[in-house]
């Protein structure tokens, strides 16, 4: 048994699923309170700083460009990449938001956004 097979199971999956991402990711650079809010990176009311709001939008870029390419690679090997990459960079989030935000329950939901995320990307790698 391969890893990878020469014919797509469903490449529709990974392509909704970076499309979402995309989505969320332009949210999240237009107002990254959006982000902020409930990971605890920002209070309830009143603006965030500039460096937190630099600082969500370069995850917001990261993730649109990992969406996008979700969404227009072509089918096979390079749709594969493209949901690889998007996995990578959901492992990264689950260990570094999960050790890094300021409130538990905020690291607690961010592994588990970011781990079903995940799992749904892995899912979506396989059946690219």
């Amino acid at each position: 048994m391969t890893l990878t097979s020469s014919s797509s199971k469903a490449p529709w999956f990974p392509r909704v699923l970076g499309a979402a991402t995309a989505a969320y990711s332009v949210a999240i650079i237009a107002k990254p309170e959006l982000f902020a809010r409930p990971t605890k990176l920002a209070p309830d009311a009143g603006s965030l700083s500039r460096g937190t709001a630099i600082g969500i939008r370069a995850l917001g870029g990261r993730d649109l460009a990992s969406g996008l390419a979700m969404a227009f690679a072509p089918d096979g090997e390079a749709l594969r990449t493209a949901t690889a990459v998007r996995v990578g960079s959901d492992v990264v989030d689950l260990v570094l938001l999960g050790t890094s935000l300021p409130d538990r329950e905020a690291r607690t939901k961010a592994v588990a956004v970011a781990g079903a995320w995940g799992a749904l990307c892995a899912l979506g790698w396989w059946l690219a």
